[in-house]
């Protein structure tokens, strides 16, 4: 049995490319450039939806996503598994609604 699935080995992983290219002292880690790479993939995730792409591309796009969010944890300095499960428990205490036919699980400020 592998550990591929535990955060920590996915965490570990990323980090090592970080090391491997030195992104921390090549601009690799610096937050506004991870946010434009962020939006990059975000957009091909868009291309895959829309364009009717395989699943494995989208697979892959998502796979690029999760890299970068488990770098700017890196580069940021935050524990990205602790700020999940934060978030979960605030989303999990809150209310559903229907917008404009779907579903929505927000901070709703109006009520």
């Amino acid at each position: 049995m592998t550990d591929h699935d535990s955060y920590q080995h996915m965490l570990a992983a990323v980090q090592a490319f970080h090391d491997k290219n030195d992104f921390r002292n090549t601009g690799g880690e610096e937050l506004a450039y991870r946010i434009a790479l962020m939006a990059e993939e975000l957009g091909e995730i868009s291309a895959c939806v829309t364009k009717g792409r395989s699943t494995e591309q989208l697979a892959e796009e998502c796979a690029d996503l999760f890299i970068l969010l488990l770098g700017t944890a890196i580069a940021a300095d935050f524990d990205l598994a602790d700020a999940f499960w934060n978030k979960m428990q605030k989303l999990s205490q809150r209310q559903s609604r229907m917008i404009n036919g779907r579903i929505r699980v927000s901070e709703f400020r109006d009520t």
